[in-house]
């Protein structure tokens, strides 16, 4: 296992929450964070794939890093921003909000919008990204396929860590493939190898995993820290994520976010997403008081 000072530990990819009006409700966010932080978190990701980021747009991205810093929110240490765009010049300025502001790093998704692009044009877009941003660091790449159907391969997870020393902190795996995880843990066991399927955290942490970026720190963070300290199993974890999985990930991750704390105000989604509807609500409910010993 990796040295414990060494990991990332847990970071929790926040969800959004929208007022009526369909704007980030700034102030459920900022309590939310400082809460997720408390039950064990060590960083939180404002606009990931749970966090709605590829619909929130650029003002929305800066007014909630402004919150998150007036808050007293140590970005240095414990904010990351998920970039999703797939224009160089708009990546690019996504990640320098984060940059400029102070911010621990960022997690960088590739372009999704062509499908199926080869090694090359994948490493000459994300070198175009990183030469326009300001002070660089701390960048996680993002392997998502399932959502963005761009699979990053491990020898283009080396190449861009050598044409960018010092840049590149780790990769963060939401394939929910062991043997994908297993080859990007060989293959880069100085970077921070971070999951997002939580059904696989523990035994990525104890092959040498770094630790988590994942939807299920917004609601029950405690019970995943035997996980990422001591690579132990959680009962109940597996089971949660498979009936997560029949639903649109990110609207039942809401609906757990909102079971959990007894606010509704965590439903709502941005388009085209949609709320999971009140059966879906009673079903997850109950399976996350069953977890959390209600």
């Amino acid at each position: 296992m990796r040295p414990r000072e060494q990991r990332f530990g847990l970071g929790c990819a926040l969800v959004t929450p929208f007022a009526a009006s369909g704007a980030v409700d700034l102030a459920r966010l900022v309590a939310h964070a400082q809460r997720c932080l408390a039950e064990g978190c060590a960083t939180v990701t404002l606009g990931g794939t749970t966090g709605e980021g590829a619909s929130i747009g650029f003002g929305e991205r800066a007014a909630m890093l402004d919150a998150m810093a007036k808050a007293g929110l140590d970005l240095s240490r414990q904010v990351l921003v998920g970039v999703a765009a797939s224009a160089v010049e708009d990546a690019a300025a996504q990640a320098n909000q984060l940059f400029d502001a102070g911010g621990r790093g960022v997690l960088l998704a590739p372009p999704f919008y062509f499908k199926e692009p080869g090694d090359e044009g994948l490493f000459r877009w994300f070198a175009a990204v990183l030469e326009r941003c300001r002070s660089p660091r701390g960048v996680v790449l993002y392997h998502l396929p399932s959502v963005t159907q761009v699979p990053l391969s491990s020898a283009l997870v080396g190449r861009i860590d050598r044409a960018f020393p010092g840049v590149v902190a780790g990769v963060k795996d939401s394939s929910g493939d062991w043997a994908t995880t297993e080859r990007f843990l060989a293959d880069h066991p100085h970077l921070h190898i971070l999951v997002g399927d939580e059904r696989l955290l523990a035994r990525a942490v104890r092959h040498g995993g770094s630790g988590a970026i994942n939807g299920f720190s917004n609601f029950c963070a405690r019970r995943l820290l035997p996980m990422v300290d001591d690579g132990a199993d959680v009962p109940g974890i597996d089971e949660l994520v498979d009936l997560v999985l029949r639903y649109p990930v990110t609207p039942a991750v809401k609906a757990l976010v909102a079971h959990r704390y007894g606010d509704d105000g965590f439903l709502a989604t941005a388009p085209p997403l949609e709320p999971v509807d009140a059966a879906a609500r009673a079903t997850l409910g109950a399976a996350l008081d069953r977890l959390l010993g209600r």
